[in-house]
C-alpha cells in the first residue's frame, strides 16, 4: 500500500434534487463531488463542513454518511507528471442539502459550479463522483466500495461496454486543484 490520505466529499442536493458538481481548473476537467483533505487532529464531519463552504461558497447540511470509498491508483506506477505513485485515498463521502437558496460565499477562482441531474451527469466525472452520486440517489448508506483509477483514462461507459448509470471501475482521479487530487 501507498501513502494514504484521508478526504472526504458530498453529495450535495438542491429542493429539486439536482447534485452540486465542481470542474477544478481551466480546459476540460473533470467533474468532481465537493470535497478536499483533511487536515491534521480534524474529524471527517468538521472537514466536509469546512471545505465544501471553501471550494463552493454553500453551507450545507449533512444528512447521513453514503459511505466510505477507498480510492486506489495503479501498484507501483507514477502518474504522467507524479515522483511516485499515486496515493491511497480514504473518502468519507456524505449525503449533503445546500442549506438555503444561493451560496453564502462566492467561490474561489477556479472552482466552476453547476447543478445537474443525478440521472443526466456529464460524461466526464471522477469514478468517485459517480460511484457516490449512484449510490446516494439509491438511498444506500454504510456503503465500503474500492474505486481504482487508471490516470489519464477516460473513456465514456457506452464505449467501455458499461451502462451510463453503473459506477465505472477505471475512471482516472480528476487533476490536482486548490485541496489537492480531486476524487
Amino acid at each position: 500500500m501507498s501513502a494514504l490520505t484521508w478526504a472526504v466529499a458530498a453529495v450535495v442536493t438542491d429542493d429539486t434534487g439536482r447534485v452540486l458538481l465542481c470542474q477544478q481548473g481551466r480546459g476540460a476537467r473533470r467533474y468532481a463531488l465537493p470535497g478536499g483533505r483533511l487536515r491534521p487532529a480534524e474529524g471527517p464531519v468538521r472537514a466536509a463542513l469546512r471545505d465544501i463552504r471553501a471550494e463552493t461558497g454553500w453551507d450545507i447540511e449533512l444528512v447521513d454518511l453514503v459511505g466510505v470509498y477507498h480510492l486506489t491508483g495503479p501498484p507501483g506506477e507514477a502518474a504522467p507528471g507524479r515522483a511516485g505513485p499515486l496515493p491511497d485515498v480514504l473518502v468519507h463521502v456524505f449525503r449533503a442539502r445546500a442549506a438555503g437558496v444561493r451560496p453564502a460565499a462566492d467561490p474561489p477562482p477556479g472552482c466552476r459550479l453547476s447543478w445537474h441531474s443525478p440521472d443526466a451527469l456529464p460524461e466526464v466525472v471522477t469514478p468517485l463522483t459517480r460511484a457516490a452520486v449512484t449510490d446516494a440517489t439509491a438511498g444506500r448508506s454504510g456503503v465500503l466500495r474500492d474505486v481504482p483509477c487508471v490516470p489519464d483514462t477516460v473513456q465514456p461507459p457506452e464505449q467501455r461496454g458499461e451502462a451510463a448509470t453503473g459506477p465505472p471501475p477505471s475512471w482516472s482521479r480528476g487533476p490536482g486543484g486548490r485541496h489537492g487530487d480531486r476524487v
